[in-house]
């Protein structure tokens, strides 16, 4: 269906607010980021001077080469697993006829509702009760819970838009399910499995709360809990608290940009196939 003239340049305009509503808060941040230290910042300020003091500043009063390593051990230890897990539990409710599968799958669709504030002090309490406090593994063990549901959802979609008959082809052929997935499947998931590993990396990289509950050690926070006790410190030297703001943004930048392509292909076939 062809879209009148009229239609199309409101979605332009529709489009164009959405990244000016984006782009100006990020900028802000970068500009003040770069004013002088301890100087007063008010709204979208173009510096006097460019300078990087203020993020070797909030690099090293912060800590942040450790805050860092803490962050990409934990999203190295979710993303794999989430993946993994996911794509077995999506390709099987999706593709095969299992007793109960659409109960089970109603029952990780039921996981999306839950706010993780409604859990997270029971799970304390568990994870203390099992020595796993303070520990990697706490988080790392409850974000893989935690991004599952979604992680199913998103690929049983997928699976089952995909034709069933390469799926009986390859029955007829003597394939296994295992090699069906392996050689098939998983091949064409490519685009689904990156937006789905771009999002899991994101949303475990800006985890907070979690990470602030389980972890009270202060050699194993991540980077945004680091940033939140950066933040009680340095209340008033807005500039330093931009810059430390803008280091913990940047990777998640870096991996949309190197990624985008992938992550925008697994989005519109997606959009496309349901």
């Amino acid at each position: 269906m062809r879209l009148r003239q009229s239609e199309r340049w409101a979605g332009y305009l529709i489009l164009t607010l959405l990244a000016v509503g984006i782009i100006v808060p990020f900028l802000s941040i970068f500009f003040a980021s770069m004013q002088p230290s301890g100087s007063t910042v008010t709204g979208l300020a173009w510096p006097d001077e460019w300078s990087l003091d203020n993020y070797r500043e909030a690099w090293s009063v912060a800590g942040f080469s450790g805050l860092i390593r803490n962050s990409l051990i934990i999203c190295l230890g979710v993303v794999p697993a989430t993946l993994l897990l996911a794509t077995l539990a999506g390709y099987a409710l999706g593709t095969m006829r299992l007793p109960g599968g659409n109960a089970v799958f109603m029952f990780f669709v039921a996981g999306l509702t839950i706010p993780v504030e409604l859990i997270v002090v029971p799970l304390y309490y568990n994870l203390d009760t099992v020595g796993l406090v303070n520990t990697y593994w706490a988080v790392i063990l409850v974000e893989i819970a935690l991004f599952m549901p979604f992680g199913v959802f998103w690929m049983r979609t997928h699976f089952r838009s995909t034709p069933a008959e390469l799926m009986e082809a390859a029955r007829v052929d003597g394939a296994s399910s295992g090699v069906i997935l392996r050689r098939i499947l998983l091949p064409l998931a490519r685009p689904s499995l990156m937006t789905l590993a771009v999002l899991v990396f994101m949303w475990s990289w800006n985890q907070f709360l979690l990470v602030l509950i389980l972890i009270q050690d202060p050699d194993r926070r991540t980077a945004p809990a680091g940033l939140g006790y950066f933040v009680g410190q340095h209340t008033t030297n807005i500039p330093v608290l931009s810059a430390g703001t803008v280091i913990v943004i940047l990777p998640i930048l870096i991996l949309y940009l190197v990624f985008q392509r992938s992550f925008i292909a697994g989005l519109l076939q997606g959009a496309l196939k349901g």
